[in-house]
């Protein structure tokens, strides 16, 4: 970590982001395990959803945060290291991201009754927010990581890559607390007014995503907080938000 005096304040708030995330998937976790009945596989389609929540809570909300999160939390690494790191993250939040668009699909399309597919409101944005984030990791990967790409070109697209990577990861945030929010109420019915304990916990869930999401916001954004040069840095993307 730097010396800059900046940095004990983005410690604390990073530390805290982390233990912010950890503690969502556990929660969810414990919300699937214990009041969803745990996860299966294609023979009990029921559990075999449970799986979607659990998934897109790692990978498309923490190892996304996380990705975002890279290059200021492990700011005295070399650049070159840092985008492998940050694309091997997307890459992780991508492999979870597609398992659990497969559960949700074949949960619905092997039930006994079939339930339609993509007719919420939360399908709609979640889908939205997996392909923004696709995207942006097959842009990403080409412009930064692939050899050949010219330099401005990509000093011309880091702010846009910025803006469409937190655009992206904000979308999942909301997506996710309408859909854990929409399974809470098939699951509890009018019993969800009462507020048992699987409504709170859904609800403490709902609420750690967003603190979660607007401590990875944060952090990202702050210009304080923003990745130095280091000598052994050999390449350095002009207009980039480290």
């Amino acid at each position: 970590m730097d010396t800059d005096p900046a940095m004990a304040n983005f410690k604390v708030l990073y530390v805290l982001t982390q233990l912010c995330g950890l503690t969502m998937i556990v929660l969810m976790g414990s919300w699937v395990g214990v009041h969803m009945g745990g996860v299966g596989g294609t023979d009990n389609p029921a559990l075999e959803f449970n799986w979607h929540p659990l998934l897109m809570t790692i990978g498309l909300i923490f190892l996304y945060g996380n990705a975002i999160l890279v290059y200021r939390g492990f700011r005295t690494m070399r650049k070159k290291t840092l985008k492998v790191t940050h694309a091997a993250l997307h890459m992780g939040a991508f492999i979870l991201t597609v398992i659990a668009l497969k559960t949700v699909f074949d949960s619905h399309n092997l039930a006994k009754t079939p339930i339609p597919n993509m007719y919420s409101l939360h399908s709609w944005l979640g889908l939205s927010a997996v392909l923004i984030f696709s995207l942006q990791y097959v842009i990403g990967f080409t412009a930064y990581l692939a050899p050949g790409a010219k330099e401005s070109f990509r000093a011309a697209l880091m702010p846009l890559h910025v803006y469409f990577g937190l655009f992206g990861f904000v979308l999942s945030i909301a997506s996710a607390c309408m859909g854990i929010t929409e399974k809470a109420i098939f699951a509890l019915g009018s019993s969800y007014s009462q507020l048992p304990s699987s409504a709170v916990m859904v609800n403490l869930c709902g609420v750690l995503f967003v603190v979660f999401g607007g401590l990875v916001v944060y952090l990202a954004t702050n210009p304080a907080y923003k990745r130095k040069p280091i000598p052994e840095d050999t390449v350095l993307l002009t207009g980039s938000a480290e």
